[in-house]
């Protein structure tokens, strides 16, 4: 237990959003999946700098299943100058970009995880359009704009087996608290009838997809 102790460690002093109750409940989820079906492949749309990749690579580690993380890295519109969670120190001063993907793989080398946790850098949608192989778990924590995320969950989850799971992050019923598209989404996930909901911790959702 001392390496998934230090990992989740790690995960919970790593650069991110995703408060420490939630990403531990990402962990128990993904690892109970990886216990019932070991050796599994898992995504997740939205890497930023690590943080949940370290909860899930914990996990992936543990069942010997891996992780992909895919992320353009150079952020969403909120994370944008002028906007609430820009940060100077992300910026890559050979062209003015946001760019997270040195520290994402920092994040991921330092915690020994280069095994159970490959990076694909891109656009989501390119990506999933070349991407054949059938998703175990999908854990989606992209952009928040709403033409993003259905372009996400449009092309993503229909890579979801039977019995998998469906993650999903930052749903908030009033946009207020943290904007509309995730939760959007995840009624789209409930209202297709393929999915149904198994648990949520704050503001993740976990669903699960019908037999």
């Amino acid at each position: 237990m001392s390496r998934v102790n230090d990992l989740l460690e790690l995960a919970g002093r790593a650069k991110g959003f995703m408060p420490r109750d939630e990403g531990l409940a990402l962990y128990r989820h993904a690892l109970t999946l990886g216990e019932q079906v070991p050796k599994g492949t898992w995504l997740e749309v939205g890497a930023w700098c690590g943080k949940s990749a370290l909860y899930l690579g914990a996990a992936a580690e543990a069942t010997k299943s891996l992780l992909y993380s895919l992320d353009h890295h150079h952020g969403s519109e909120e994370n944008q100058e002028g906007w609430e969670h820009f940060d100077p120190t992300l910026v890559d001063p050979a062209d003015g970009r946001l760019n997270t993907l040195p520290t994402w793989q920092r994040t991921i080398a330092s915690a020994q995880l280069e095994a159970s946790v490959v990076g694909l850098v891109g656009d989501s949608s390119i990506i999933a359009s070349h991407f054949a192989q059938p998703l175990n778990l999908l854990f989606i924590d992209g952009g928040h704009a709403l033409d993003v995320a259905r372009a996400d969950f449009a092309a993503w989850a229909p890579k979801v087996v039977r019995e998998g799971l469906l993650l999903i992050h930052d749903v908030f019923p009033d946009p207020r608290d943290g904007g509309s598209a995730p939760y959007e989404i995840y009624q789209a996930a409930l209202d297709s009838r393929q999915f149904h909901d198994v648990a949520s911790e704050g503001s993740l959702r976990v669903l699960r997809r019908g037999p």
